[in-house]
């Protein structure tokens, strides 16, 4: 007799609780303690030596000690695997666990490393966390989907191939929403993750298992994917960096997704750290591997040294960046204004210009997507979960069931064809609009160039409680036009700092919606980031600006950027 999807999903669970080595369960905290992120280092299972290689954030630090021999991979991957591991008993972020499979992988990297004196490739020895859509051979793959248990991949990814290449060790796959297609994370499977400053709060998604576990330093560099901000959602709501790339810059075969065959805005891989030193390591040795000879829909592009040096944006001497304050539909809650004035006030004294950002016409840019996202989605969700009756998951409250038709969970009929085929039309030429807006700020940035890049929210609040995130429209716009968008961390909700300000002239129903909501001690100790927009396939120059942004906020000289990998 077929198991019902119940009963599968208590099997996954039960058979990913074994892979947990017995002595590397701690005492989790009762759910009354929200804030977990000193629990890795009180709860006694590490060592000291463990302690220091995990706190090591900066990855380009990691990969020296590794290259040098100072640090083993193997001591490094089980330093980054136990706090994985506590990680995932305090938020609930993993999904597939083979730490004798890593540590095999990591003991060869050492042997290689004694024997030849040389290191495999720019990732040497690195521990990296995967988001479970990225096929590794031999490992099941569900992507949140109750149907999908008991699929094993045949073959690696194209980007784990890379990584493999590159001397990385994958490690761990973290948690998303079924049909990855939700901004939190939850499934019928493994559940729901929580986020590490608050548990009363979402981790956001589709990357929320990725967000959450590096948030608690238990991952140096993690992959996630995003098609409307499943990237820059989870590292904004985590207070860690993570980059939205292009089309194509980062190849994706070998991954499952939801909505195969919707090419007019793809899904994109790209990376979460807590350092950009990670996130630019990751790109470099990525690209290095020529992905376009492993996937055919990978942009032929080498790393650009002189991108990176701002070749196009006056060397970095005196940049020019805008910061959009709203988009002319929803305003943000206070703490996000305030990193706002934070960034700018420190911009400023590091000798950069700063304008205002006029949003141009992002609730249609923001429309477009969803129609082109809905015009195949309903059904595409059906046909998965039919083959064991699993529900689609149609909200993310703990407490209510309410169905979330026209957010995301589309209505039954999509679009026709032809009607498709006209909206990608409109797309079209709304990205010709975005390119002349942005063109015309010359007129305005007194460098002669237009505007460098543009400063902008990751959401219109910090991490909202579970279930409430409902509005993307701050990282779908960037997906739509395909522009490069790099997140960093900025400041925590304060409720001293960050009071209920009185009702404004409300931009729409959303944004009335939005101030309502607003209430300092729910969002408490809430990481707030921003994230930096450059345009198409700019990931060098997007990664060199945000050092400088990055810098300027931590005080450091304007331009200062880690040293070459």
């Amino acid at each position: 007799m077929a198991q019902n999807w119940q009963s599968l999903a208590a099997d996954k669970r039960r058979r990913q609780q074994e892979c947990i080595p017995k002595d590397w369960l701690i005492s989790v905290p009762s759910d009354t303690v929200l804030d977990v992120r000193d629990v890795p280092e009180k709860c006694g299972l590490l060592t000291r030596r463990e302690l220091e290689i995990t706190n090591t954030t900066d990855v380009a630090v990691l990969l020296k000690k590794l290259a040098t021999s100072e640090w083993s991979s193997v001591e490094v991957t089980t330093a980054f695997y136990k706090r994985a591991i506590i990680a995932h008993q305090l938020v609930n972020c993993l999904t597939e666990i083979f730490v004798e499979r890593a540590l095999a992988r990591a003991a060869e990297l050492d042997k290689y490393l004694k024997e030849t004196g040389k290191i495999v490739g720019l990732l040497h020895g690195l521990p990296i966390s995967l988001k479970d859509q990225i096929c590794m051979k031999g490992l099941e793959t569900t992507m949140g989907y109750v149907s999908w248990i008991g699929k094993y991949a045949d073959h690696d990814a194209a980007l784990v191939e890379i990584l493999y290449a590159s001397g990385a060790v994958p490690f761990v796959r973290t948690n998303v929403p079924q049909t990855l297609m939700w901004p939190e994370t939850f499934n019928n499977i493994f559940g729901r993750t929580t986020n590490p400053a608050n548990r009363s709060l979402t981790s956001g998604g589709s990357s929320g298992g990725e967000g959450a576990l590096i948030a608690l330093k238990g991952s140096p560099l993690g992959v996630g994917s995003d098609i409307g901000g499943s990237i820059r959602i989870p590292s904004g709501f985590n207070g860690v960096y993570g980059l939205r790339t292009s089309y194509g810059r980062v190849p994706y075969q070998g991954c499952v997704n939801s909505m195969e065959g919707q090419d007019s805005v793809p899904s994109v891989l790209g990376p979460i750290s807590n350092s950009l030193s990670g996130i630019k390591a990751f790109m470099q040795a990525v690209i290095q591997q020529q992905p376009w000879l492993k996937d055919p829909l990978a942009v032929r592009k080498k790393w650009d040294e002189g991108a990176y040096a701002l070749s196009e944006h006056g060397g970095g001497k005196q940049l020019c960046f805008a910061i959009m304050w709203n988009d002319g539909v929803v305003v943000p809650h206070p703490p996000v204004t305030r990193a706002l004035e934070m960034t700018k006030n420190a911009l400023l004294p590091a000798g950069h210009r700063v304008v205002d950002w006029h949003p141009f016409k992002h609730a249609d840019l923001n429309r477009t997507l969803s129609a082109i996202w809905n015009a195949g989605a309903s059904q595409d969700y059906k046909i998965v979960t039919a083959a064991t009756g699993e529900p689609v998951v149609s909200t993310m409250s703990p407490v209510e069931e309410v169905i979330a038709k026209g957010i995301f969970r589309p209505d039954d009929d999509g679009l026709p064809a032809y009607q498709l085929w006209r909206v990608q039309k409109l797309r079209a030429g709304l990205r010709k609009e975005y390119l002349d807006h942005w063109q015309k700020t010359a007129e305005v940035t007194g460098t002669g160039r237009p505007v460098d890049a543009i400063i902008s929210p990751c959401a219109p609040y910090a991490a909202p409680p579970h279930g409430a995130n409902k509005n993307t429209s701050y990282t779908m716009v960037w997906n739509t036009l395909d522009y490069v968008a790099c997140v960093f961390p900025v400041t925590r909700v304060n409720p001293e700092l960050d009071g209920i300000k009185p009702e404004h002239k409300f931009l729409s129903k959303a944004d009335k919606t939005n101030h309502g909501i607003y209430d300092p001690a729910t969002f408490q100790n809430a990481p707030v980031a921003l994230q930096l927009v450059g345009r198409s396939l700019e990931e060098e120059a997007v990664i060199a600006m945000t050092e400088i942004v990055d810098a300027a906020l931590k005080g450091k000289p304007s331009g200062t950027k880690p040293s070459k990998l």
